[in-house]
């Protein structure tokens, strides 16, 4: 079983900046990819960045420029540095890890979830 746990949400002033961290835990035998989603109020989940084994990175067009995704391998931990915040900003941040786990089976984790609400 692989756990992520998910830190770093809070409020904060548009143009603010804050930091998400995401530590992956358990029975990991590969991460293929590593990544952020985010869930507004009464709309669908959708992709904020990514980065996988190789160190190649996606970004959501609103992001880009804004945000970014990094990766340490020991521990397994995943940030999103996020610069510029914009009230649109806002949602329930969700860290996703994607890989084979110690059996050699696939999994598709997810993280509690962390609120970051941009406001003045």
């Amino acid at each position: 079983q692989v756990e992520l746990v998910e830190s770093g949400g809070g409020l904060v002033q548009p143009g603010g900046s804050l930091t998400l961290s995401c530590a992956a835990s358990g029975s990991i035998f590969a991460l293929n990819a590593l990544g952020w989603y985010r869930q507004a109020p009464e709309k669908e989940r959708e992709l904020v960045a990514t980065i996988n084994s190789g160190g190649g990175i996606n970004y959501a067009d609103s992001v880009k420029g804004r945000f970014t995704i990094s990766r340490d391998y020991i521990p397994n931990t995943v940030y999103l540095q996020m610069n510029n915040l914009k009230p649109e900003d806002t949602a329930v941040y969700y860290c996703n890890a994607r890989g084979y786990d110690a059996t050699r089976t696939v999994f598709d984790s997810w993280g509690q979830g962390t609120h970051v609400t941009v406001s003045s």
